[in-house]
């Protein structure tokens, strides 16, 4: 009985600490020095399954190609109207934060509440597909349990009916 009490006690101790350092920012990783679009393409996915892309397909020997793979945001109307909503959906979800706004391209931080994960999301547009290209990463871990994908999809849908 004895035994048990302290292993609640250490693993609550741990929790605690854990979330301590999270607000700290030990999970928050590096902001990735190449963002942004270059020669019409955002970055790769990343090479874990914690990455969508809607430009995935133009990395054929890429590790995540196919799990990473997302359709990019439709255009309604110009490409910078289509990017000004996008900042407007976004700027009601919780921990987004603009990094950088143009009239053809935003890049956006979620950061997590209690762990302070941050994922890094960018949104193009393509002026020669006539679509917004996205992609979205988480910085740390191996998974993010869908949530990019999840996010993207909540933008769509906030888009969608927007609209």
């Amino acid at each position: 009985m004895q035994i048990a009490k302290w292993g609640l006690i250490s693993i609550g101790a741990l929790a605690v600490a854990a979330i301590v350092m999270a607000q700290l920012g030990a999970f928050a990783g590096k902001q990735p020095r190449n963002l942004g679009v270059q020669d019409g393409k955002l970055r790769p996915p990343s090479t874990t399954p914690n990455s969508v892309s809607s430009q995935a397909y133009l990395w054929p020997q890429h590790p995540m190609r196919e799990d990473a793979s997302i359709a990019p945001l439709a255009l309604r109307g110009s490409g910078p109207e289509a990017i000004a909503r996008i900042r407007q959906v976004v700027a009601t979800m919780p921990g987004a934060r603009v990094v950088e706004a143009r009239d053809d391209y935003l890049y956006v931080q979620f950061t997590t509440r209690w762990m302070r994960f941050v994922d890094d999301a960018e949104f193009w547009y393509d002026p020669g597909a006539g679509v917004v290209q996205l992609r979205s990463a988480s910085r740390v871990g191996r998974k993010d349990f869908g949530v990019n994908r999840a996010r993207i999809e909540a933008i769509r849908r906030a888009l969608a009916t927007a609209g």
